[in-house]
């Protein structure tokens, strides 16, 4: 009884004596709650006596009594004379005149008194003829005390004077997810939403809706017929209020619920539509009172009458596409005037952000196509509409545009489907790279979509090789690209080559994001401001297509929002938001089937974890990123994992292997033009090539950052650090820090920070080197970033920062583990020791060093004996 505390806490008040009548609509769960009732009453010992009220024994005089105290009927004997012979004859165990009602009410008061405990249940107490109904009202006032209870249900406005009632309205939105998952596990998200919104909390609803769907339809595999089709149980609750409705009103009905929620409705017709109490009018427009009325509506009009309602329908559409679709539902065979009325109501859908709702169009449109060419090739557009809401069924689709025209070579969306396919699948760039560029046919109006797809394949791949086609076929483009492809071409490609024209393109098109609608321009938009820093500006977009997710959306884009809203989070320092997008991501990349795009997900948590200092799970991520990437041809991914393994390296101190992971990324000297992430990574190589001696291969990659300087504050703070470094001044230290907007990057300044006071530490300037590395400590502390908070609180100790008094409180494990260390054991020894992995041996070291105030396993003898600790 999922979100029934409330209900069955009022139910447990009157089980010992008393009496409940619970109201509610149909598929409120009050039949439920009575046998709720009953089991509590059984385990208390408490007997059970049944009744309910029934239509075809609404005459029968005393018809519900005799069902409620038939199971007592050997117990008549020992009542008086009087009581006796009125109950015997009231349940018509004896022939006899009719006897007294209140005799008849008084003998129950008596028996049920005699047998208590006792517990009567009435369900559906409306229905229950009126003799047994008097003397159930009769009972239920003079229950108090006697032993017996009394509850019974009724619809809502069915409350009878004197009877405490209590609503049971619909479930909350917690508890109706709950029990639809309990009894539909099987069902795909967008389904889910669905029957929720559907359902509108009726328990009963929430089984059956999902009952009658198909299993294509629960997966998601096949779109939802609208309204959803009811189960029996719900169909036959309308189906005696609607039948007893006049011809005229249900056609009315028919339109309103045809027509969607608010249908539209003449004057005069509006009394007799309120009436039915199916709708509420509102300033003239109609709505239905619950979406299952409206279901019901439709389900139990004749197929005829729909078809007409339909034809009605296309002639009052105010908008071309609504005119398609009553169209296309009122025509039977093929028609190709309506299938190209809605195709185009299919391109209205996409431009609006509605792939769902372009997909059906799209396959509807396939359905009456009298040319089997034709057919094919918007099947085959179906099917690349449908790679952007659910990969599931896409092959099926791909399947079927073949089967329709065989003869038929393939098409442009065919081969943008198959390429999301083939990325998705077993992840092979190639072969998608292939497909797109033989497809490529500037005639064809897809075309630009499959260079679109075509930048997506390239962007993953990260070759030269791959991009050398996708620039040909942009620069052959008359009069020339659209703005999106043509930024895409630059800041997607090579954001280190982009142009002040391709800026203040792009700083125009973020500044028109409140107003788009489309979720694939604003998640297009915010791939070309990533790694030029202007995310910032982006993120209320793709957080508003995050949250319209459920409105017909492709779910692509919501999961490309979300690994932009990821990394982005990770550059602005806010980590534990951006793990928690990687989640999210990642869940529905697995339900939908978006493999590829789990990766630049993993890769936001390998950076997190590689600030954090977890090294167990920046070295198993970027493994199997690294392994991924080289069995597939995804150069990119492989730069992804060498940055976070960068970065992890940079904070354990070891400077050697940083440089090796950062020249993957990009070579010194040089921003790699098809590796956005060179832009990132370049102030890991400059740090890391100044730590091992390479002065040259620093000087010549800062003078390469330089360059990019102006494209963003960040760049411009990093690429001044990095200058700094080079030829160390404060100066131009206190340069760099001065740009403004650094601390919207935390991460970035603090190492800026820390940079700055390693220097004047060693050049003697004590005071102002405190200043810095005590600025970015309290940052990294902030950040989670244990290792460099370690780095930065070494440093302190060595500019003569007095460490904070007072013993360490260190977790059991980390005290163990620093024990062993201090000894000299390596952390292999350690793990092997403690059967503990060696990289939790080190995740488990960071933790400690900024405890005791050490960046180095060699100073922790004299940290544990000077300071030393206590056990969380």
């Amino acid at each position: 009884m999922l979100g029934r505390d409330d209900e069955l806490e009022a139910i447990a008040s009157v089980l010992h004596g008393g009496a409940l009548l619970l109201t509610g609509a149909t598929g409120s769960g009050r039949s439920a709650l009575l046998e709720a009732a009953a089991e509590r009453a059984t385990v208390s010992g408490v007997r059970v006596l049944r009744g309910a009220g029934s239509a075809f024994e609404a005459d029968l005089p005393y018809a519900g009594l005799h069902q409620l105290l038939w199971p007592l009927r050997g117990d008549l004997d020992g009542l008086g004379p009087a009581h006796r012979d009125a109950l015997r004859s009231a349940m018509g165990l004896d022939a006899g005149p009719a006897p007294d009602r209140l005799v008849v009410a008084t003998a129950t008061l008596t028996l049920l008194t005699r047998a208590a405990p006792v517990l009567l249940l009435v369900d559906d107490l409306h229905r229950v003829d009126p003799a047994s109904a008097t003397v159930v009202g009769f009972l239920a006032r003079r229950l108090d005390g006697s032993g017996a209870a009394l509850l019974g249900t009724t619809h809502t406005g069915g409350e009878l004077a004197g009877i405490d009632s209590l609503t049971v309205g619909p479930l909350t939105e917690d508890a109706a997810s709950a029990l639809l998952t309990a009894c539909s596990p099987d069902l795909a998200g967008r389904v889910r939403q669905r029957v929720l919104a559907a359902a509108q909390g009726s328990p009963l609803a929430l089984h059956e809706l999902p009952a009658a769907l198909t299993g294509a339809q629960r997966t998601g595999t096949r779109d939802l017929p609208d309204p959803l089709p009811l189960g029996p149980r719900l169909t036959a609750s309308y189906a005696a209020r609607l039948s007893a409705l006049p011809a005229p009103t249900r056609r009315l009905l028919l339109l309103v619920a045809l027509d969607g929620p608010a249908g539209p409705a003449t004057t005069a017709d509006l009394a007799d539509l309120e009436r039915t109490d199916l709708v509420t009018i509102d300033g003239g427009r109609v709505r239905f009172r619950d979406p299952l009325a409206r279901s019901a509506v439709v389900a139990l009009a004749p197929p005829g009458e729909r078809r007409a309602a339909h034809t009605v329908l296309a002639e009052r559409a105010d908008r071309p596409e609504r005119r398609a679709w009553h169209l296309a539902r009122a025509t039977v065979g093929p028609d190709e005037r309506v299938a190209g009325l809605l195709m185009r109501a299919a391109h209205t859908h996409r431009r609006r952000g509605d792939a769902a709702g372009a997909f059906a169009a799209l396959v509807r449109a396939a359905d009456l196509s009298p040319r089997s060419a034709d057919r094919s090739r918007r099947l085959a557009e179906a099917a690349s509409v449908r790679a952007d809401v659910d990969l599931r069924g896409v092959s099926r689709l791909l399947g079927d545009a073949r089967h329709a025209d065989p003869g038929r070579c393939g098409s442009v969306p065919a081969a943008i489907a198959s390429a999301h396919l083939v990325l998705n699948d077993d992840g092979d760039v190639d072969t998608a790279h292939r497909l797109l560029v033989a497809a490529l046919d500037d005639r064809d109006p897809a075309h630009i979509d499959a260079l679109q797809a075509l930048l997506t394949v390239c962007a993953f791949g990260g070759r030269d090789e791959l991009w050398a086609p996708f620039h040909d076929a942009v620069a052959r483009l008359r009069p020339g690209p659209p703005t999106l492809l043509a930024l895409g071409a630059s800041l997607v490609a090579a954001p280190a080559r982009a142009t002040p024209g391709d800026l203040a393109l792009l700083d125009d098109l973020i500044g028109r994001l409140h107003d788009e609608v489309d979720p694939a321009r604003i998640v297009a938009v915010g791939r070309a401001a990533l790694f030029v820093d202007r995310m910032p500006a982006c993120r209320e977009a793709h957080r508003r297509v995050v949250r319209d997710a459920q409105r017909g959306g492709a779910v692509i884009a919501v999961v490309r929002a979300l690994v932009n809203l990821c990394l982005d989070a990770v550059r602005a320092g806010r980590w534990a938001e951006a793990t928690r997008l990687a989640a999210e991501g990642q869940a529905l990349c697995a339900a939908h089937g978006y493999q590829m795009l789990r990766w630049p997900l993993r890769f936001g948590v390998a950076l997190v974890a590689a600030g954090r200092g977890d090294e167990e799970t920046t070295q198993d991520l970027a493994g199997r990123m690294l392994r991924w990437a080289a069995a597939h041809g995804a150069r990119s991914v492989a730069r992804a994992a060498h940055h976070a393994l960068a970065v992890a390296a940079l904070g354990r101190g070891d400077a050697e292997q940083a440089y090796r992971h950062a020249a993957e990324v990009s070579p010194s000297g040089t921003l790699a033009t098809n590796a956005p992430l060179a832009l990132w990574s370049a102030i890991d190589l400059v740090e890391a090539a100044m730590r091992t001696g390479r002065e040259a291969e620093a000087a010549s990659h800062a003078a390469a950052l330089g360059q990019v300087a102006p494209l963003s504050p960040r760049l411009a703070l990093v690429a001044g650090a990095a200058a700094a470094s080079v030829e160390p001044s404060s100066d131009r230290f206190a340069a760099a820090l001065a740009v403004p907007g650094a601390e919207r990057w935390p991460f970035d300044l603090a190492r800026v920070r820390l940079t700055y006071g390693e220097w004047l530490r060693r050049h003697h300037a004590a005071s102002a080197a405190r200043e810095q590395l005590a600025a970015a400590r309290h940052a990294f502390e902030q950040l989670g970033a244990v290792p460099w908070t370690a780095r930065a609180e070494a440093e302190l100790r060595a500019a003569g920062a007095t460490p904070a008094a007072g013993p360490v409180t260190l977790t059991p494990q980390e005290r163990e583990i620093a024990l062993l260390a201090a000894t000299g054991l390596t952390n292999k020894e350690i793990g092997q020791r403690l059967h503990l992995s060696h990289r939790t041996v080190g995740a488990h070291l960071y933790r400690v060093f900024p405890k005791l105030g050490i960046g180095s396993r060699a100073a922790l003898r004299d940290a544990l004996s000077v300071r030393g600790t206590t056990t969380a």
